[in-house]
């Protein structure tokens, strides 16, 4: 199972990224996450402290240049096809049995540049979906950017979050444009913080629209999701919290939706 997860900022993605990490990972699958927000906050939904936060790979100067062979971080010369299949094993943080990688932000001047670290990250992700059978769980920013032609076909799925707020559903529809134009064709919406009036208005808004988007699932509001979803136990275990135990019949129906 390869699956990005997408949205308008603060309806949820990282959430629902933590929630079928952790819930593939009781399955007894094994489990890659990466983080592609450049606010991330991935780490801490699965459980890790402040100061144990994992280093985003668009920061790790010494590893992009090795593998580049770039002198300077945005201009010469380098290679677009570096080594990245050892990088899962070395460089992702260990959360029980999930491997987590944080891309981080690539950004400098004009913005869509290909530079050393793009490069390198365009290349992971090639080999994540394309090179290793692990499930990925993929929290993407607002946008699907990180993704190019190649990699956004070869994914199981995109999960659209949506809440109840007003402008949720326009910004899935962007997505969907976006994804239809990479040649995405299996894409579902997700309900977040569903429950009464707000959580049907925002499902009748998806389910009208001309080029509107099927519902997958529905997590309900529960304000002790916020607590957290994982515990990391002392001898380095995953242990999911009550809140995700209570949610989780509507996430295998989520999965069971995205694997089709």
């Amino acid at each position: 199972m390869k699956v990005a997860i997408s949205g308008k900022g603060g309806v949820g993605k990282t959430t629902l990224s933590a929630m079928l990490a952790a819930t593939l990972s009781a399955r007894g699958r094994r489990v890659i996450a990466v983080d592609a927000d450049p606010d991330a906050n991935l780490a801490a939904a699965l459980g890790v402290p402040p100061d144990r936060q994992p280093t985003p790979l668009a920061e790790m100067r010494g590893l992009i240049a090795e593998r580049t062979g770039s002198k300077d971080a945005y201009g010469g010369y380098f290679k677009l096809n570096p080594k990245v299949d050892d990088i899962p094993g070395k460089y992702a943080a260990k959360i029980g049995d999930i491997r987590l990688l944080v891309l981080g932000g690539v950004s400098r001047g004009g913005g869509g540049c290909i530079c050393p670290a793009s490069a390198l990250i365009r290349a992971l992700l090639t080999h994540l979906l394309l090179g290793r059978d692990d499930a990925l769980i993929m929290d993407m920013e607002a946008g699907i950017e990180h993704l190019g032609r190649a990699t956004a076909q070869s994914m199981d799925a995109l999960a659209v979050v949506v809440d109840t707020g007003p402008w949720s559903v326009e910004t899935a529809l962007r997505i969907r444009k976006l994804a239809g134009d990479l040649g995405i064709t299996r894409l579902g919406a997700i309900v977040n913080r569903a429950g009464g009036t707000g959580a049907r208005a925002t499902t009748e808004a998806l389910a009208r629209r001309r080029d509107g988007i099927p519902v997958m699932g529905r997590i309900p509001y529960d304000v002790n999701l916020e607590a957290g979803l994982v515990r990391i136990t002392d001898d380095g275990a995953l242990e999911p919290t009550a809140a995700l135990e209570a949610h989780r019949g509507a996430i295998e129906e989520i999965l069971s939706a995205l694997e089709g």
